[in-house]
């Protein structure tokens, strides 16, 4: 008993060097497979062979050593003050992520508004319009968060997010614009090689923690987050669209032009009604508030 599992252990946990060597091998041997169309062939099956246990090891290894380069990592971060603070400190991560946005949000404006008075078009115009609502927002809520703590002072707050709701409503126009010039010029992204694949895990990352911030951040009952993470749903919800234009720029050769007028057409107005919706709740919801504490103060 004792001998086999010796011999299981020495089997999952081989040398280093062997398991590069045999990786390096596993690599060529199927590029190799592939490329020459053997893969029916009898050498193929030990190829497939090897390489399934050289996958095999690779993932023991991982599950054995990264929690460890995980913990270390994850503790040496939270050793400098200031990562400690931005993981930890609510408020303070709140007003990095704001001044980031802004600046990138006017670098994406000035950008924009270049190429298109270089090149005398209305795309680049469209996209300097929509970075410009969204500086805005931004820029207000940077100005508030300078001048005022965040979460202390709450109808301050409802106010400013009543107010970003009423701009933010105001992007379907950059949205509309951006949509007819897909559908009717067009118009799009396109990215070259695995660039595309990268593009789509980050549109993908973004959105998914836009929608898990928006929800996690309600529990500090701070309009000014809450407005803010909104804001960068509406951002990712636009990636996303514009995501679309590029896949069918590089996989969309068997659709027709008009299927794909008619799903960007169908995801700009998916993505127009979230925002809305997600507008005007806000605006609902911070009126019903103003208008309480307006009637209990006169009362009082």
């Amino acid at each position: 008993m004792k001998d086999w599992k010796a011999i299981g252990k020495k089997l999952l946990f081989p040398p280093l060097w062997l398991i590069i060597i045999l990786t390096v091998f596993s690599a060529v041997a199927l590029v190799a497979v592939f490329v020459k169309g053997w893969e029916n062939h009898p050498v193929a099956c030990v190829i497939y062979v090897v390489s399934f246990y050289i996958l095999t090891v690779i993932c023991i290894l991982c599950w054995k050593t990264l929690p460890g380069y995980y913990k270390s990592a994850k503790r040496k971060v939270y050793d400098n003050k200031y990562a400690n603070r931005y993981l930890t400190d609510v408020v303070f991560k709140t007003h990095v992520t704001l001044y980031r946005s802004l600046a990138i949000n006017l670098i994406y404006v000035a950008f924009n508004a270049v190429m298109g008075i270089v090149y005398s078009t209305w795309w680049f115009g469209i996209f300097a319009l929509y970075y410009a609502i969204m500086a805005i927002m931004r820029f207000l809520l940077v100005r508030y968060a300078r001048r005022n703590p965040i979460g202390k002072q709450r109808l301050a707050e409802l106010k400013l997010a009543r107010l970003c709701a009423y701009i933010l409503l105001t992007v379907n126009l950059a949205l509309s614009g951006a949509v007819l010039m897909m559908v009717y010029h067009n118009r799009g992204f396109a990215y070259q090689g695995i660039l595309i694949y990268v593009v789509a895990l980050y549109t993908f990352y973004i959105t998914t923690t836009a929608i898990v911030e928006m929800v996690k951040y309600r529990k500090y009952k701070s309009p000014i987050m809450s407005i803010s993470k909104i804001i960068k749903l509406a951002a990712a919800l636009f990636s996303m669209l514009f995501l679309e234009t590029a896949m069918f720029a590089q996989f969309g050769g068997d659709m027709s032009p008009k299927n794909q007028q008619i799903m960007i057409m169908a995801t700009g107005g998916g993505i127009s009604v979230i925002v809305v919706a997600v507008a005007v709740y806000m605006i609902v919801c911070c009126t019903k508030e103003i208008r309480q504490d307006f009637i209990s103060s006169t009362i009082d």
